[in-house]
């Protein structure tokens, strides 16, 4: 764990110095630790959440109680000392301004967050700004935005056309511009990524979006093994499914075969 805790100067330096920047999601106390405690550099408490722990079928259902919930865990787990970006749920920053900052400062005052992403373009770019304005550090999420995935008719590749491309571009120098901190390029063409990550001053995290990003992030449980289907842009760097499934069998096998407990586990 670093000695001092990261700030969004930390990662302007780390851009400028061509570091790359290292963000992993996490949804408990202990992922979240152990994920310090090797390196990653900041934790985003995605609202995946509702996909990888909750059983949901995408985003949307996730709540601000849920989020909440799951950043707090976040915090308490690497002891205040990581730097955590709660990530805004679904309608808990379109309704009003005045909703919106609300909700952002409950994840900075009650949940001990740095900062909130939200996604979107042009759409967020003024809440963008009243929001770095009222003090709260803002990660923005262009491209594939899954809470919008009904609306664009599915999961689909950002920047594939002339015109998205300068879409894209134009959004992201507009979101710099209103204060984001950060930016999060979702699958979006490399060759796009590449030139929007040369034009700004901010970083730019990837996911399936090429290597030429300021940094990464990923999934935790797409990396780990724990997701029934693994997405393109992930690399499985574990099978903690096969590994979980064969402690619980042997668990199991052994309760019943009445092999465990034994008297090394028993108290007198």
């Amino acid at each position: 764990m670093a000695e001092q805790k990261p700030s969004v100067s930390t990662f302007r330096k780390m851009k400028r110095e061509q570091k790359p920047i290292v963000m992993l999601t996490a949804y408990d106390a202990p992922t979240a630790a152990l994920a310090v405690k090797c390196g990653v550099d900041l934790l985003l408490v995605g609202d995946s959440v509702g996909n990888t722990m909750l059983g949901y079928s995408s985003t949307i259902p996730v709540t601000m109680e849920e989020s909440l919930h799951h950043c707090r865990a976040v915090v308490r787990g690497t002891q205040s000392n990581a730097f955590v970006i709660g990530d805004m749920p679904f309608m808990s920053y379109h309704v009003s301004e005045e909703s919106a900052l609300l909700n952002a400062a409950k994840f900075l005052q009650d949940a001990g967050c740095d900062a909130v992403k939200m996604e979107g373009g042009f759409d967020v770019v003024p809440l963008v700004k009243r929001m770095t304005t009222a003090g709260v550090p803002v990660c923005a999420h262009i491209g594939l935005c899954p809470q919008q995935v009904k609306v664009q008719g599915g999961y689909r590749i950002a920047g594939r056309t002339e015109d998205a491309a300068e879409r894209l571009m134009q959004e992201a120098l507009a979101l710099e511009e209103a204060g984001a901190f950060m930016i999060v390029l979702e699958c979006v063409t490399a060759p796009v990524a590449d030139k929007i990550s040369k034009a700004l001053s901010i970083p730019i995290i990837g996911i399936g979006s090429g290597s030429a990003c300021d940094g990464q992030v990923q999934v935790v449980t797409d990396i780990l093994g724990l997701s029934g289907y693994i997405p393109k842009h992930a690399k499985r760097y574990a099978n903690l499914a096969a590994v979980m499934e064969e402690a619980f069998t042997n668990y199991v096998e052994d309760v019943r075969s009445k092999q465990f407990p034994t008297a090394e586990n028993a108290h007198q």
